[in-house]
């Protein structure tokens, strides 16, 4: 098995879309520092007078509430609410002096792009064999469809943990040269079982990438799935892409209106609702996203492994 994940690395090692993934995932991270030290800079608010912008933001809260406290937007201010009372009660304020952990939060919205590439990874890397033909020289060797297929896509996930590590990593050092270690007293304050928590600003921000993982995992899944059933990364690709920007859009809208939408892939991806914020829909739980998860993980590659398996390559 070693081998075979040694063999698929080597093969997207040698493709020039590896590097420029990664050279654009750098430059991404280069230039989201480049513009929050820019912000950062020409920010002339002093943050003396955080608690009267706080009571301002609770007033506000409430009054949204009450005029639009559907099922969504009053999770939402629920959360906000408590968190701004929370830190008036307990003196805490707002961070006001960006630090490390200010970047590595906001690289945090690079993980779209971490899904985009591994996508196009998961989606060439059996389609591309059959399109070659290289597939059949995988099959001659003593080695089962089953470890050939699990070497792929564990190389998969090996790519994407790859791109994630860069991410935090890069932005962690840059942050660190940037701004500089954050003082003893940050904390973050989370939202969880309808209290406010404070936890380390790291570990949260360790929680948070891990937890935005899950999202990328299982939409690189499906492309994989896609790719290894019908053999073509066109469709595999382009499916998983507009699900990527346009499924959690229209899951949430669904959300809204019915209770059997809490059944759908995208609405137990974010994990970080049941660790920092409230559910969509009242009543779900962190064991039961995990379940759904769980299932539709399953359902993708029991359908990859058995086409897979059947197919004639014959040809």
């Amino acid at each position: 098995m070693f081998n075979l994940i040694r063999n698929e690395w080597e093969k997207i090692l040698k493709k020039k879309s590896t590097f420029v993934m990664i050279g654009l995932l750098i430059l991404a991270i280069i230039a989201l520092s480049g513009i929050l030290k820019y912000v950062d800079n020409n920010d002339e608010s002093t943050g003396d007078e955080w608690q009267a912008d706080i009571q301002q933001q609770i007033e506000t809260d409430r009054e949204n509430m009450e005029e639009y406290g559907g099922r969504q937007l009053g999770t939402y201010y629920q959360r906000n609410l408590a968190i701004n009372e929370y830190r008036l009660e307990h003196e805490i304020s707002p961070s006001v002096e960006s630090n490390v952990w200010t970047l590595v939060d906001e690289a945090k919205m690079l993980t779209s792009f971490i899904g985009l590439f591994t996508i196009v990874v998961a989606a060439g890397i059996v389609a591309g064999e059959f399109s070659t033909g290289t597939i059949k020289l995988l099959l001659i060797r003593p080695m089962s469809r089953t470890k050939i297929l699990l070497s792929k896509y564990l190389t998969v996930i090996l790519f994407s943990l790859l791109l994630l590590a860069i991410v935090y990593g890069l932005s962690s050092i840059i942050g660190v040269i940037l701004y500089g270690f954050p003082p003893d007293d940050a904390v973050h304050l989370a939202y969880q079982n309808g209290e406010v928590v404070e936890r380390s600003q790291g570990l949260q921000l360790i929680i948070t990438y891990l937890l935005y993982s899950i999202d990328i995992l299982m939409l690189t899944t499906m492309a994989f799935m896609i790719s290894a059933v019908f053999r073509n990364s066109s469709l595999a690709i382009g499916l998983s892409m507009f699900l990527l920007f346009v499924g959690n859009t229209v899951a949430n809208l669904l959300a809204m209106q019915f209770d059997w939408a809490k059944y759908l892939l995208f609405l137990n991806t974010d994990l970080t609702v049941y660790f920092d914020g409230m559910p969509t829909i009242e009543g779900m739980t962190l064991t039961f996203s995990i379940i759904m998860l769980t299932l539709y993980f399953l359902i993708f590659h029991a359908l990859a492994f058995f086409f897979f398996k059947r197919r004639d390559v014959a040809a």
